[in-house]
């Protein structure tokens, strides 16, 4: 038996024989053209090609893993009417006079390495988007035929990475799992792995070898072991776990309608964070009550400049309409500290994660922040959406923004435009400054949600990028549990009601310590939502001595 290992990023096991997923192989060669306009022509009619090979492979997602994935083929869309991608490959054929093929592939490499430099994770895994997007391309110009992606058994897939295409293009009764040498837990290979609700294995590296082809392996998506020729005890093992993951699966479905209720009677609300309009499908297939955080940004973090009104209006119209009558809580733009964007040109600074971000870059660039409020304000007359402020450390600044949202409020009803009027706005307590002064604070705002992940990274003086000092990052710290208590008791003496947003919130081991502190809502990943609940039903508040 050999053992290799992975970064697991959807949990389960799957048996069966390995087999790799050969791409076929374009070598793109440079020649020199005498009429470059011809060899625009045929760049454009290529791309058209792609577009409409892109329209079908939309129409196959949306069909099979549904809207929130197929989407990806929609963006890829518009990433070959990007004006930058076009125009780098116009000029590239046009100052150079070579081949339309030289000239995507150039302008893709160039692109990539540019997105894969980015710290942002999100936008680095977009990298693998302008090659799929650029592949096919230089497929069509080159005039190769299709690429298989047919199965005669089932089995598990091996490759160096996937691209969305080639994932969605995939026989799905035959796939029992992925592996791949590259890639991230961003990548769309692993989200759509989620979805199809099968075990998936990154980044394995050189360790996975071709002449594993064939052989029975087993995967074990939690830990990111890949098993290959299994000995009977590994197999006996790994069998076991699985049917134990698939009684748990079962018995986790049956929960999806029930109360969120603990057996002395305690009613907790269970919101789902996401982070675009597409992952609401998650949401309600997740059966969330509604959305915790919808982290905004994503919005500025796609686009290569500043999102307009409208753009914004139509992402959170469609979440609210998408979530039919149910809550929706959207965070106004958190960007700064690890989420950089290079057209919001901010300066450099030695601690960004105490520095230029979030609720000071709106308050400091009012025509941004307005602009925001006015698209969360004319959402909000197609669902139930509440808005929410993050970094807030006083009480002034809290009185700014609400005088901001009632200019925003008074300009929409003089021009006539529908609103809701009753808007829920509240704050994130996420710094210790508002957390102590939280009894001052619930006084203004209409609710509070702790995000425990800068609220234990400011409280413990710890840095939660720097992967040295997690062996003192410690979440369970009895100085963030005594803040969020502080933090729940001022909410509920002025009557307001608080929830959690964080990392924490999924935390099994603290839910019935949440549940004690009398946490109204608790707002996880659409996958957590499920086993939260569970949990909840299990628990005797009455019989919990909490933590902290």
């Amino acid at each position: 038996m050999i053992t290799i290992k992975g970064k697991g990023v959807v949990e389960g096991v799957a048996f069966g024989k390995l087999s790799f997923f050969q791409k076929t192989q374009q070598q793109v060669e440079r020649h020199k053209v005498q009429d470059t306009s011809a060899e625009l022509k045929r760049f454009e009619e290529a791309r058209k090609q792609a577009m409409e090979q892109l329209q079908i492979l939309y129409q196959k997602a949306l069909s099979e893993v549904g809207e929130e994935n197929a989407m990806i083929f929609e963006i890829h869309q518009m990433m070959l009417e990007d004006l930058d991608y076009c125009e780098s490959i116009t000029n590239i054929v046009c100052s150079q006079q070579v081949n339309a093929e030289y000239a995507v592939a150039k302008t893709a490499d160039n692109f990539s390495a540019m997105f894969s430099s980015m710290d942002d994770p999100y936008l680095q895994a977009r990298a693998a988007d302008v090659k799929d997007i650029s592949e096919k391309l230089i497929h069509i110009l080159m005039g190769n035929t299709e690429q298989s992606y047919s199965f005669t058994e089932p089995c598990i897939i091996a490759a160096d990475d996937l691209a969305p295409s080639e994932t969605v293009q995939l026989d799905k009764t035959k796939v029992l799992a992925f592996i791949t040498r590259k890639g991230s837990s961003n990548s769309h290979t692993a989200i759509l792995a989620r979805t199809m609700n099968i075990p998936a294995i990154i980044g394995v590296g050189d360790q996975l070898k071709l002449d594993f082809e064939g052989k029975d392996i087993i995967v074990d998506g939690e830990t990111g072991n890949v098993y290959i020729n299994p000995d009977t005890a590994t197999f006996d093992t790994m069998r076991l776990k699985k049917m134990e993951l698939d009684r748990e699966n079962s018995l986790l479905a049956e929960l999806k309608g029930q109360p969120s209720i603990t057996l002395d009677g305690q009613t907790i609300h269970l919101y789902a964070n996401i982070g675009s309009v597409t992952d609401t499908v998650a949401a309600l297939n997740y059966d969330a009550e509604g959305i915790g955080l919808f982290r905004s940004e994503f919005l500025y973090l796609e686009n290569q400049d500043y999102p307009t009104e409208e753009e914004q209006f139509q992402a959170y119209r469609t979440v609210a309409e998408n979530m039919a009558g149910k809550k929706v809580i959207i965070r106004t733009l958190d960007i700064g500290a690890d989420k950089n964007i290079d057209y919001f040109q901010l300066p450099k600074e030695d601690n960004p994660a105490m520095g230029y971000r979030a609720i000071r870059i709106c308050l400091t660039r009012p025509e941004l922040f307005h602009t925001q409020l006015r698209a969360l304000y004319r959402a909000s007359a197609f669902g139930k959406i509440a808005i929410m402020f993050p970094m807030i450390t006083s009480v002034e600044e809290v009185k700014q923004i609400k005088e901001i949202a009632a200019q925003v409020r008074n300009e929409l009803k003089e021009a006539g435009v529908p609103f809701d009027p009753s808007v829920e706005l509240g704050i994130m307590i996420e710094t210790p400054a508002a957390a102590v002064i939280s009894d001052q604070l619930a006084k203004e705002v209409d609710f509070f949600s702790v995000g425990t992940n800068d609220l234990t990274q400011y409280t413990l003086a710890i840095d939660r990028q720097n992967p040295k000092l997690d062996r003192f990052y410690q979440p369970h710290h009895p100085a963030i549990l005594r803040l969020i208590r502080m933090a729940a008791d001022n909410a509920h003496k002025n009557g307001i009601w608080i929830g959690i947003c964080g990392e924490l919130g999924a935390d099994l081991d603290m839910t019935e310590t949440f549940l004690a502190m009398g946490i109204d809502e608790l707002s996880v990943s659409p996958s957590s939502v499920l086993k939260l609940r569970q949990k909840i039903r299990q628990t005797d508040v009455s019989k919990v001595i909490p933590k902290g």
